[in-house]
């Protein structure tokens, strides 16, 4: 089975009203909500009914989806380097008036303290880490030479990648190369820009880009040797942690990579 392509992110929400205002805040194009197919319910294990929120970023496309019966909220003890951890990386052109937006939308700050520019062997990107209502970690990232990787405009321009926390770095990219990705340039992400950008202490970790055939989006690995982030039970389809990457193409079917982080198929 090939993860030919991402069709989109699908976050749960307990309160969709607060996070679709959210959203709308940052430049998100909100449609109206609709009933989650029964099919797709059953599927995915989910008892009773959902509803499902469907934005647009630029080219992307992120999608609430709220149950009739709720899981867990967002564990209030993980932070930037716990398995958990995913987020979707928004690229802007000004990172600062785009923290400025989410701030007044009731974002939540996970770095130190604002926009933190990377060193050149980290890729130099100017970004910052920070939760949206509900918990949902987020990045903004603006990239030197923006227009040579296709992001051209101004304001929030699209999503680069979703990154994930993965605790054995070799079976996770085993995982990921055996439905189609492939391997881009890695980097050990350290120093004090990597610790104001992800508000831990030391952090050291490999970044791994995983990439589908057609891309951006695409999958990135966060691997930390230190420190380590907290554990939590493996989610539940229906918890608020449990964002899913939906793939085009193939027969529905919900699967987890080795740390449990979930993908659906048939998007």
């Amino acid at each position: 089975m090939t993860f030919a392509r991402i069709a989109a992110f699908r976050l749960v929400t307990q309160q969709p009203e607060v996070l679709v205002a959210f959203y709308a805040a940052l430049g998100f194009t909100v449609g109206d909500p609709r009933p989650i197919d029964d099919g797709e319910l059953a599927m995915l294990g989910i008892v009773g009914g959902g509803m499902r929120w469907s934005m647009r970023l630029g080219k992307a496309t992120v999608e609430l989806d709220c149950y009739d019966q709720p899981g867990r909220p967002y564990p209030v003890d993980a932070n930037a380097a716990s398995i958990c951890f995913q987020h979707l990386a928004l690229v802007t052109d000004d990172v600062k008036a785009a923290w400025s937006d989410a701030r007044s939308a009731d974002a939540t700050l996970i770095s130190e303290a604002g926009p933190v520019t990377l060193p050149k062997s980290s890729g130099g990107v100017t970004a910052l880490k920070f939760r949206d209502p509900e918990g949902h970690p987020l990045e903004l990232l603006s990239f030197p030479g923006a227009a040579e990787k296709g992001w051209r405009g101004n304001g929030m321009l699209g999503i680069d990648h979703s990154a994930i926390v993965v605790s054995d770095l070799a079976a996770s990219e085993a995982f990921y190369t055996a439905h189609g990705l492939t391997c881009g340039d890695a980097t050990l992400n350290q120093g004090s820009e990597q610790a104001a950008l992800d508000g831990l202490e030391n952090p050291v970790a490999d970044v791994v880009p995983m990439k589908p055939p057609t891309a951006p989006p695409h999958v990135e690995l966060l691997h930390y040797h230190q420190p380590s982030g907290a554990s939590h039970e493996p989610v539940a389809v229906n918890d608020v942690a449990a964002t899913r990457v939906v793939w085009h193409h193939g027969p529905p079917a919900l699967l987890r990579d080795p740390d449990g982080h979930l993908h659906q198929i048939g998007g």
